[in-house]
């Protein structure tokens, strides 16, 4: 077994430490529930396979396994911003906290078989602690800490990219009636109507005030995939289509048909405030049926 500074504690028999991709330290836990692989760089969860059903997450077959890049696909943690940083154009999109190596702080089977991974993240001016329980759902927490004396503002989103058999005969239900800023449209505020979402071009939105539960429904794949979250007041639906697709280095020309992201976040108008001494966490469960 790989041993390694990031992972000071005792794993469980479920879950193993060996070299991934890039050799990349990355932990891959099998359960009775399921089978998942999260790496330390960016304590990015690559894979979740609940028990008789087909993989949930999408990752690119283009992948950079890279300790200097963002890993592609998967449930990428975008912190402490969202998109370009909003003054410093050589800092990374999507902030640090998916290029950084977390340090594994628990590892433990809860008593129904479930298996519960726990990191850290220690930065100037903030802390936070990603919790990932991998069972027949899949749960993330994001905790962030302020131990500073002074509030600071983060965005931050769990950029899920899940895997659909064809993105353009799959539907999103859950945000009708929701507003949203189109960001291939411009950035006048739109609203979704009483339709749910499908998917005919490039798409990238962020839906705004929204606590809502959504659903991915894949006749394709004859299933439902479940995405409940708290402590979240925006969802960004994505899907690159062809020329956007193109022009990524880590994205295959024609992967698009297969994956659409649903983000759990705070970002945009939703930034999160956070005073000194105090914690903010949002989560996200996924199920499938």
């Amino acid at each position: 077994m790989t041993t390694s500074p990031l992972v000071p504690v005792t794993l469980p028999p479920t879950v193993s430490l060996e070299p991934g991709g890039g050799g990349l330290p990355r932990l891959t836990i099998v359960n009775r529930h399921a089978r998942a692989e999260v790496y330390l760089h960016g304590a990015h969860v690559t894979a979740w396979r609940p028990e008789g059903q087909a993989p949930v997450l999408w990752m690119s077959a283009e992948t950079q396994w890279d300790a200097a890049k963002p890993i592609r696909g998967g449930v990428p943690i975008c912190f402490p911003w969202f998109g370009p940083h909003p003054t410093d154009k050589s800092a990374p999109s999507h902030g640090f906290a998916r290029l950084a190596d977390w340090t594994l702080i628990e590892a433990r089977d809860d008593e129904a078989g479930v298996t519960h991974l726990a990191f850290e993240l220690t930065q100037p001016g903030c802390a936070a602690i990603y919790r990932v329980a991998v069972g027949s759902t899949l749960t993330l927490a994001l905790e962030v800490r302020n131990p500073g004396r002074d509030a600071f503002t983060f965005e931050e989103a769990l950029h899920t990219y899940f895997a659909v058999h064809d993105v353009r005969g799959i539907t999103i239900q859950g945000l009708a009636g929701t507003d949203y800023l189109d960001k291939v449209g411009g950035t006048t505020p739109r609203n979704q109507g009483a339709e749910p979402i499908r998917f005919t071009a490039e798409t990238d939105r962020v839906y705004l005030n929204t606590q809502a539960t959504c659903t991915i429904e894949d006749p394709g794949l004859s299933r439902r995939i479940v995405v409940r979250k708290t402590g979240s007041n925006a969802t960004v639906v994505w899907n690159p289509w062809i020329a956007k697709a193109k022009a990524m280095p880590d994205y295959g020309d024609d992967e698009w048909p297969e994956m659409v992201c649903v983000e759990t976040g705070n970002v945009d108008a939703h930034a999160v405030r956070l005073p000194p001494g105090a914690t903010h966490t949002m989560t996200a469960s996924i199920a499938v049926s």
